[in-house]
């Protein structure tokens, strides 16, 4: 620190931020310095890109990967995999530092498993990004949040937007490039921005007296039968495939437990996540077509945008997947 800087921090009112050798003065601090809040999952991978691309961009991976080991420990806890050594409480209480405004905060939730077992998920946390700070507030559904318009951005699955907004048409849908088109202006403000790259595939499997060596959308479209797939993605399924193939299918799910690609195999055809696709395999299964990426999006609500949201989405931006926002 310089002596001009030292006499300006001492004889103007305003603030030395030290990460960019900068004084704001007052007034400038007033209309520079802002704090952005950004709805993010409370866990999982969605979550984990956003941490990740943060870090990268301004030097913390440090702090992404505490928060990411930590929620996976927790993670494992909670499906039985790793014994706790302490209460779920005293963990929680390890976890938070409260004389640290920049430390990462968490809570507890109950888990959907059988007796809902308490969890440790993300609550928050704050990264100084040029001389704004983006702070990333955990939510059960960052989509919905959006939607209530309770935050200008937000990061979720592209899953989420076919499953609840997309229009359903006869030709399918088969990048994010399209999505925006096919959100009905009248029932929301929120459009994509773009997507993190974090993706894996919604995948057509089948077994090869079924479909032979290649499951492809032509084959569906001729194909009359089962189509096993999980309850939860059956329109997001009817927007990849378009209803028009779909008109002569019947879709069913996997049984209690049993695993996906494990139905799929005694269904014959289905669509499922794939990422190298060898558990597919072990099931006998043939990988055909990629249907559309599921990957984590940025989302906008463009009625609550203001100039500090639109620098906050530039640690966010990639020639990947871009997409311009139509209304």
């Amino acid at each position: 620190m310089d002596a001009v800087t030292c006499m300006l921090i001492y004889s103007c009112p305003g603030v030395y931020r030290a990460e960019t050798g900068r004084v704001l003065l007052l007034g400038e601090f007033d209309s520079v310095m802002t704090t952005v809040r950004v709805a993010v999952p409370r866990k999982g991978r969605p979550l984990y890109a956003v941490l990740e691309r943060l870090a990268t961009q301004n030097g913390t991976t440090e702090l992404a990967d505490r928060i990411i080991s930590t929620l996976r420990h927790e993670k494992s806890i909670t499906k039985g995999v790793s014994e706790p050594t302490r209460p779920v409480y005293e963990r929680l209480a390890e976890y938070s530092d409260p004389s640290d405004a920049t430390a990462p905060e968490y809570t507890l939730v109950r888990d959907a498993r059988s007796e809902l077992p308490r969890r440790i998920v993300f609550d928050s946390v704050t990264f100084p990004v040029g001389d704004d700070e983006i702070q990333l507030i955990g939510r059960e559904e960052p989509f919905r949040a959006l939607r209530k318009h309770e935050f200008a951005l937000g990061f979720d699955s592209a899953d989420l937007v076919l499953e609840e907004v997309v229009a359903l048409e006869p030709d399918p849908l088969t990048d994010i490039n399209a999505v925006n088109a096919r959100i009905d202006p009248h029932d929301t403000d929120v459009r994509v921005v773009n997507g993190l790259g974090d993706t894996v595939y919604h995948t057509l499997l089948g077994t090869p007296d079924v479909v032979g060596n290649d499951p492809t959308r032509a084959f569906v479209e001729s194909y009359t039968g089962p189509l096993c797939i999980s309850p939860r993605y059956e329109r997001l399924v009817e927007a990849v495939l378009g209803t028009h193939a779909v008109e002569t299918v019947e879709f069913c799910y996997p049984d209690g437990d049993a695993e996906e690609e494990a139905a799929i195999a005694n269904t014959g055809l289905g669509v499922y996540l794939t990422v190298s696709g060898s558990t597919a395999r072990g099931y006998g299964l043939r990988i055909g077509e990629r249907l559309f990426p599921s990957e984590t999006v940025l989302l906008e609500n463009q009625a609550e945008l203001t100039t500090a949201h639109e620098r906050a989405k530039e640690p966010f931006a990639t020639n990947e997947t871009i997409v311009s926002p139509t209304l």
